[in-house]
């Protein structure tokens, strides 16, 4: 088996109507159920969702010190919201489930293998 990260992009230029609590409800429900239908293969390794990008830092290396700045890591309107570790046969199982994540949650899915990282959780 291999991880794959499966990468939920947020896009902060697009401006979205307001969920309301029903519409919460129902989007925790999906994501609940994605989850259970993720341990019960025994793909899910580990999943988080992340805080806002404007809450974020960056360190870079400049001339042999380090220079911190706010902000995400790229000037972009889209960055990452969360994401999923998970176990998968190969790309195309792992395909599977971001096509189940992003149906869940509407939202794309970047499908990324971490290199050199394979065996049991």
């Amino acid at each position: 088996m291999a991880k794959y990260m499966l990468a939920v992009h947020s896009d902060t230029s697009q401006s979205r109507e307001p969920m309301t609590d029903e519409d919460m409800r129902r989007g925790f429900e999906k994501v609940a159920r994605l989850e259970e239908e993720l341990h019960a293969a025994g793909a899910f390794v580990y999943g988080a969702r992340l805080d806002e990008a404007e809450h974020a830092r960056v360190v870079r290396p400049a001339g042999g010190r380090v220079r911190t700045t706010d902000g995400p890591y790229a000037e972009t309107k889209e960055h990452i919201g969360g994401f999923y570790i998970i176990d998968a046969a190969d790309l195309d199982a792992a395909l599977g489930w971001a096509e189940k994540v992003t149906l869940a949650i509407n939202t794309p899915i970047e499908v990324r293998l971490l290199a050199g990282v394979t065996g049991e959780s």
